[in-house]
């Protein structure tokens, strides 16, 4: 079915669905990965945006149900050059097609990938329209102008949890709205370590990494206060990735800057990002972000480069990280921007990119036990 992508500064791909009909909106990335596309689909950090796959051929392992990443496909359309329509996996449940038109997601294919790639990397990411209803190109500019872009939008109250829950086991067990969350709602209190983690757009790759590290875990909303966070006296705070532009997230803001000095921290991602802004730092909008999972960090503590998973279109503007409190402990060697930092003083690190990393690399999985180092030593 013949579709047209048309972006904000007037370039137009003709194109088509492998999906059927419909229309998706939002702004178009590119993420480098050669695998995964399962996991890119249902990270809640893509809320808003149409991901464009670099590795041409999409769709050839089919779907499973133990490799999502959240509870719904978040990205607004799947760009690819060709899809498969076949797969071959014996863990393969469905194909890539149905699972996108079960959940009402767009995909496109058959139109050049590299040449829209090139593109967003000189000109930056971009609002962007796709239909299969309407191919006049005036019009299809139009819709694409009238986007909201990406920076000011709050985009975690989106993705973010409604109610509370531990993760147990490899899933959620929900807490129910009459349940008053308390000291007593630790059921490991004393032979686990807690952590109460802050759910920004959380994929359970992270939950399933802090589980396989020892830890009893509860997911509060992006919304939870420092007050309900004090009642249930957690161990440590674990800061979720997320999407979009972190500086509008006040709430969140506001309740890390009052527990800085309660209880170690860890943040990753949108996490990083917010964290830093606790600290009075500031942020800013990179021009095509950083998305895929051959990312190049150098450990600065270490010596050591990572190759890192990465997802994110903002990062933390290194001029304004006060040196005498913050120390930068990693950075990307392609654009030398702050990839982690630790408080000098305070049990308080965070990374940019995702040392849970799945499908992989795994280079980075060390800090989830750094973690927890950090809140046995500390003392309470």
């Amino acid at each position: 079915m013949k579709a047209i992508l048309a972006l904000e500064d007037g370039r137009t791909f003709d194109c088509h669905s492998f999906t059927g009909p419909g229309e998706a909106w939002g702004e178009v990335v590119f993420n480098t990965s050669m695998t995964g596309y399962q996991e890119v689909l249902t990270d809640p950090s893509y809320r808003g945006q149409m991901v464009t796959m670099t590795y041409p051929l999409i769709g050839n392992y089919g779907i499973n149900p133990e490799d999502i990443e959240s509870d719904r496909i978040h990205v607004s359309a799947f760009l690819i050059k060709e899809y498969q329509d076949f797969p071959s996996n014996f863990r393969s449940t469905s194909t890539l097609a149905d699972y996108l038109k079960a959940q009402g997601i767009l995909g496109i294919e058959q139109f050049d990938t590299r040449a829209l790639t090139r593109h967003i990397r000189k000109a930056g990411a971009m609002r962007a329209f796709i239909t299969t209803h309407d191919l006049d190109t005036a019009s299809c500019l139009k819709r694409a102008r009238e986007i909201p872009g990406m920076a000011g939008q709050d985009l975690v109250k989106e993705v973010t949890t409604k109610l509370p829950y531990f993760w147990t086991q490899g899933k959620p067990a929900y807490i129910e709205k009459d349940v008053s969350l308390n000291k007593n709602v630790w059921q490991y209190r004393g032979s686990k370590h807690s952590v109460a983690v802050f759910d920004f757009g959380i994929k359970y790759n992270i939950l399933r990494c802090l589980e396989y590290a020892g830890f009893e875990i509860l997911v509060v909303p992006a919304t939870t206060s420092a007050e309900t966070i004090k009642l249930i006296e957690p161990d440590g705070l674990f800061l979720s990735n997320g999407p979009g532009d972190p500086e509008p997230v006040l709430c969140a803001i506001d309740t890390i800057r009052t527990l800085l000095s309660y209880r170690p921290i860890f943040g990753i991602c949108l996490g990083h990002q917010l964290l830093a802004l606790a600290f009075g730092a500031k942020t800013f909008k990179l021009k095509f972000g950083h998305r895929g999972s051959n990312q190049p960090v150098k450990n600065l503590l270490t010596g050591r480069v990572e190759i890192t998973s990465q997802n994110h279109g903002f990062a933390v503007d290194t001029d304004s990280l006060n040196e005498k409190n913050i120390k930068i402990t990693h950075i990307n060697l392609n654009d030398n921007t702050i990839e982690g930092f630790r408080h000098r003083e305070l049990p308080i690190f965070a990374v940019q990119y995702h040392p849970e990393a799945s499908p992989g690399p795994h280079d980075s999985k060390y800090l989830f036990d750094e973690f927890k180092k950090m809140i046995t030593s500390y003392k309470f």
